[in-house]
């Protein structure tokens, strides 16, 4: 196989690595050179003016973005690897339902399944290359995926900060495999075809983008409902609207999604309730519930804290009596944020029933955050017309 390999014409090296890739499930293939990503300088301004929120982990592992050499030593090579994974249209919810962003609703965290896609092709490259070192990323590494991606081919990064292909719209992961090989490389991507349009930007509910092509994370609804791990401030609850895990608004109205593929993968077809999501049957899960129901799946990230208080800030935001019960087992919660959030929830009824609930906590609530979210949410429903 070494010999094969070094009788090969590098063009025709890049032709079955690819068509393995693609048997595997990866939609997109490209390869690139594993260089210092110029992205870094925008990472530190990014970093710098707060955008991260409380993804400290972004920080405190900047120096390893500066190359890929700090992911796999002596990299040289890097093949970046799209996967399709939109499936079914999303349902409207009705009240006391909750959405879900589309890649998280399968059965499989995409991690596990992507990584062992990942690595079966990295394999099959060392059969082919025994001598060579290889490392497989799956975004959880200090890499700049979107950089190489487009360094790579594979499109460009649009003014939602999401990487655009003209013939696959961005509801794809993004996947790498990095070796020490020199590979032949793909043309760049240089053109940006997103134009004038600026549909993203003026969907957003929470207005997070600073500006085209820059995100404040800390005000995005993906980064609110998953990665953030306190009260969501008040002034950004209702522009949550329905969204319980993730947002997709701004690749939902992007032209380029209009004829995005389908992915063939079973595993990211919605399974039980999560298009749309029962929001008042998550307030019934203690932790050991919690895990069984979502240890391997894309929900878990959230954390049972998490996903339930961002339940009760979509029951908030739907303001219907029917959510009472829900609210009320959150009032009496074990985590400080859901008791939180279910107090400001109650409050958004505006009536008598959630009134007294309200107060009845508020005699025997000890946590100073929620005793503040309990007497704002009694001061709301006190000036709201019953």
């Amino acid at each position: 196989m070494q010999t094969f390999f070094a009788m090969m014409q590098p063009e025709s090296i890049a032709r079955p690595l690819k068509t393995r890739a693609w048997k595997l499930g990866f939609q997109l293939a490209g390869i690139c050179p594993a260089v210092s990503p110029t992205g870094t300088h925008h990472l530190d301004q990014w970093l710098a003016a707060g955008y991260a929120g409380q993804m400290d982990y972004l920080a405190s592992r900047r120096f390893a973005y500066d190359h890929p050499s700090h992911l796999l030593t002596g990299a040289r090579s890097i093949v970046m690897l799209g996967m399709h994974y939109r499936t079914l249209k999303p349902i409207e919810p009705e009240i006391g339902q909750g959405r879900i962003s589309r890649y998280a609703w399968g059965e499989q965290d995409y991690h596990d399944l992507i990584r062992q896609r990942l690595h079966q092709l990295a394999d099959w490259f060392l059969e082919l290359i025994p001598e060579a070192q290889t490392r497989c990323v799956v975004d959880t590494a200090p890499l700049l995926e979107r950089e190489f991606a487009q360094l790579a081919g594979l499109g460009w990064v649009g003014k939602n900060t999401l990487l655009l292909n003209s013939r696959a719209g961005s509801y794809f992961f993004l996947a790498a495999l990095l070796t020490d090989q020199i590979l032949p490389y793909d043309a760049p991507q240089q053109s940006d075809h997103c134009g004038t349009c600026t549909a993203c930007l003026d969907a957003c509910p929470t207005d997070a983008f600073v500006q085209p092509y820059l995100l404040d994370a800390s005000r995005c609804i993906s980064y609110l409902t998953i990665e953030h791990h306190d009260a969501i401030a008040m002034e950004l609850r209702p522009g949550i609207e329905q969204w319980l895990f993730g947002c997709d608004v701004c690749q939902e109205v992007c032209p380029w999604n209009r004829f995005a593929p389908q992915s063939p993968m079973a595993s990211f077809t919605p399974r039980q309730d999560t298009n749309p999501a029962n929001l008042a049957s998550l307030f019934e899960l203690d932790e050991a519930a919690f895990r069984e129901h979502f240890r391997r799946t894309p929900l878990w990230r959230a954390h049972r804290r998490g996903l339930l208080r961002s339940a009760a800030v979509v029951l908030g935001n739907q303001r219907s009596d029917t959510a009472r019960p829900a609210l009320a087992r959150g009032l009496v919660d074990q985590e400080p944020v859901v008791r939180g959030a279910s107090a400001w929830a109650l409050g958004q009824l505006a009536n008598a029933a959630a009134r007294d609930l309200l107060q009845q906590r508020l005699d025997v609530e000890t946590d100073p955050e929620v005793r503040q979210e309990i007497k704002a949410a009694l001061a709301y429903e006190s000036s709201s017309p019953t």
